[in-house]
Order: C-alpha cells, then sequence, then structure tokens
C-alpha cells in the first residue's frame, strides 16, 4: 500500500537532491528511508532558502516518488556517509505552505504548525499529501501519483 512522507531540508539541500534524483532524511540517517517503499510518494518542505541561513523559504520545494527498493550510502567526505534514496521528481512549483495551513490535517487549527516538520521527516496522510500535489503539480497531480477521481453522484459516465 502506499505511504506518503515529508521530507524536510533546506531549499538549496532538496535542490542538490532534485538535480541528481536522489533524497536524504535526517541529516543521512538510515532509519527515516528505510521506512519508505517504492512507489511511496514524497513531498520536500524547506523552512529556509539555505541550511543554517535565517531567510525564511516555508514552501513545499519538490515532490516525487521512491524508485528503489532499499537505501544506499555514499561516502561524501571523510566523517560524513549519509544514506540516501532515488526519487523520480515531477517538475512542479513550489508551494507557500500559508494557503495551505487551514487545509492540511496536520496543521489545521494548531498555532505552532511549524512543530511537526522538527522531525524532519514524517508519514502524511493521503489527503494531506493529495492537497499539497494539488498545489505544486495544479494540472497533472493525478497522473502523476496514478490517481483516478471518483466520478460525482448523479454524473453518467
Amino acid at each position: 500500500m502506499m505511504k506518503f512522507w515529508c521530507g524536510v531540508a533546506s531549499r538549496d539541500h532538496v535542490q542538490r537532491g532534485l538535480a541528481c534524483g536522489f533524497c536524504q532524511a535526517g541529516h543521512g540517517r538510515r532509519a527515516p528511508l528505510a521506512r519508505m517503499a517504492a512507489g511511496d510518494g514524497i513531498v520536500f518542505y524547506s523552512p529556509t532558502i539555505e541550511f543554517r541561513g535565517t531567510e525564511h523559504c516555508q514552501r513545499f520545494s519538490a515532490i516525487g516518488t521512491i524508485v528503489d527498493e532499499t537505501p544506499y550510502q555514499v561516502e561524501l567526505i571523510e566523517d560524513f556517509a549519509p544514506f540516501r534514496r532515488n526519487v523520480r521528481y515531477f517538475d512542479a512549483r513550489e508551494a507557500d505552505i500559508r494557503p495551505l495551513l487551514h487545509r492540511l490535517e496536520f496543521t489545521r487549527g494548531t498555532r505552532n504548525w511549524g512543530y511537526k516538520f522538527r522531525l524532519g521527516h514524517f508519514e502524511l496522510s493521503k489527503s494531506d499529501f493529495r492537497i499539497i500535489a494539488q498545489a505544486m503539480l495544479p494540472d497533472t497531480w493525478a497522473e502523476a501519483f496514478d490517481w483516478k477521481e471518483a466520478p460525482k453522484r448523479g454524473v453518467k459516465k
């Protein structure tokens, strides 16, 4: 069964993964990536423009699907070998979170809506993922995730 995930990373880090077709979570930890499966949907939220920067971004900055079966490790520098997953990213526009706050289950009615993002990686409901996908892929979200729209009642096809 398809699951949906939200990763949290600065926009510059998300852009690096987007350009190379991979994602990382939790500063390269394996555990969050191991919970995902091929075919799962993933969206990234970027609180800031740059890693350790102070300029706010507060946008969903990339969306795609996991395409491999297990996390793999890469050695970037001597003391840093993060785990990654391969992602098929979609050509999407970034989506400001503010207009979505009242619609998303995990932020609706919450004054401290940013708290959930401090986890760095968490599972989203299908409903929340769909709302974000519609904002980022307004014309192609249903095809991107192979979702069929239910016919409206009283309308024959």
